[in-house]
């Protein structure tokens, strides 16, 4: 049996998953891999099954194709049509964002930028500068917004840990594509900023090291590389360091804050007015919710807000795999903020007039427009009515018990109960943590 075959998992296969297989099975590639520890791979090889823009690019692990991930495999550019594939190190997971958010505003002759309603990392990253989060954030009071867009990298080497063998790997790079979002010169540094307007669990440490390399020969002062992720109002930024400039996977955190452009206060008491003013409504047709990240919730409804999406592009694009697209966009149908409709036999997802006016909303009404949304169902109200009364979030048991009671749809057994009960916790758990007062 050849060594590309791999045992696969019940969940359904992506089109880069099929694509990928039949490429590893025509070149060998975990065989050679195995024999000589990296496989070069052009373009044009990709594009015989797929196109290399929708091949190669994986900014999540979760996006990494199956043959991939189950292989400890990543992929990287090397020039402009030629990739290498090994068991590289190749993504950083996020530390906690336990910081407070900082309270900023837009100067008040700023009539083009609305801190609401941002659909791009380009507009996010110009209400940051327009609000002074950035200059906040660098320490500088006078920035230049200088070099962004694509350019060449040049010739470099670096080294790169290895997953299996927990070595290190040597990687040339010769005049490769990067990508600069933004950079924001001062006296002191020049800082490359990364933004996302996608919520995750980790990266893919090229999308910093590359340029951070490319300026880092041509500056005299301090390169700094940054990452920004914008979502549901809150200005994600954190700032990291390669301690050794040659090794890629020398990636540490040197800072992180939250900044918000809009009134992030809410209180118990606003909480527990929309609890007593919202009117329950009766269960939907739709599988109940077992997507337990609400955070996630949102941010599939702002990915949406510009676009209508298939499930293979919000797969493709986002921080989702297969299973969890369906879960998430599953539970956004859940609560009315979007709705299932097909084009030419293909599913596709379109925020609802209901899910639009509330992305409009200001931070504070938003959230508790968010909440309102979820308050309407039955299980939930009544679990956080029991967090009030006593204070300590239900047991998963008592939580069962509540939702037995709630006549929910396709909710069967005991153990689809208990996973169920996972989603109400987690839905819950974000409600409370908005309460900053």
């Amino acid at each position: 049996m050849k060594l590309w075959c791999v045992i696969m998992s019940e969940r359904s296969k992506s089109l880069n998953d099929i694509a990928w297989e039949k490429l590893f099975e025509k070149h060998d590639i975990l065989e050679h891999i195995e024999r000589k520890g990296q496989f070069q791979i052009s373009a044009k090889q990709i594009k015989e099954v797929r196109e290399p823009r929708l091949m190669a690019k994986f900014d999540h692990t979760i996006n990494l194709p199956k043959i991939f991930a189950d292989n400890k495999l990543s992929i990287l550019p090397v020039t402009r049509g030629d990739y290498v594939i090994s068991h590289f190190d190749a993504y950083h997971k996020f530390e906690p964002d336990n910081s407070p958010i900082t309270r900023v505003s837009l100067p008040t002759y700023i009539q083009s930028l609305d801190s609401s309603n941002v659909l791009s990392e380009a507009i996010a990253l110009n209400c940051a500068v327009a609000a002074g989060i950035v200059a906040d954030f660098l320490g500088d009071e006078e920035i230049v917004s200088t070099v962004s867009g694509r350019m060449g990298s040049g010739v470099f080497d670096f080294n790169i840990g290895n997953l299996k063998n927990k070595s290190l790997s040597t990687v040339t790079v010769n005049n490769s594509q990067i990508e600069i979002d933004a950079a924001y010169e001062g006296i002191r540094s020049l800082a490359l900023f990364e933004a996302k307007r996608d919520l995750s669990d980790d990266f893919l440490v090229r999308q910093l090291y590359y340029p951070y390399r490319v300026w880092k020969s041509r500056m005299t002062k301090p390169v700094r590389p940054l990452f920004m992720v914008y979502s549901n109002g809150i200005y994600r930024i954190y700032e990291y360091e390669f301690t050794d400039p040659n090794n890629y996977s020398s990636i540490s955190l040197v800072k992180q804050k939250n900044y918000s452009i809009e009134d992030t206060v809410i209180t118990v008491d606003d909480i527990q007015q929309v609890l007593r003013n919202t009117i329950r409504e009766s269960e939907p047709q739709i599988p109940f919710p077992q997507a337990d990240s609400f955070e996630r919730v949102i941010n599939i409804c702002e990915l949406l807000n510009d676009q209508n999406l298939s499930r293979n592009d919000v797969t493709e694009r986002y921080a989702f795999d297969a299973r969890q697209t369906n879960y998430y966009t599953d539970a956004a149908r859940y609560l009315g903020l979007i709705e299932k409709d097909k084009e030419n036999g293909v599913p596709l997802y379109k925020l609802t007039e209901k899910g639009h006016t509330i992305l409009k909303m200001g931070y504070k009404q938003r959230q508790l427009a968010f909440c309102g949304c979820v308050l309407s169902h039955g299980a939930f109200a009544d679990t956080l009515i029991s967090y009030f009364e006593t204070g300590v979030m239900p047991h998963k048991n008592d939580i069962v018990q509540i939702m037995k009671r709630s006549n929910l749809y396709n909710v069967n057994s005991n153990s689809t109960y208990e996973r169920r009960s996972s989603t109400i916790k987690g839905w819950i758990n974000w409600i409370i943590e908005l309460i900053n007062d």
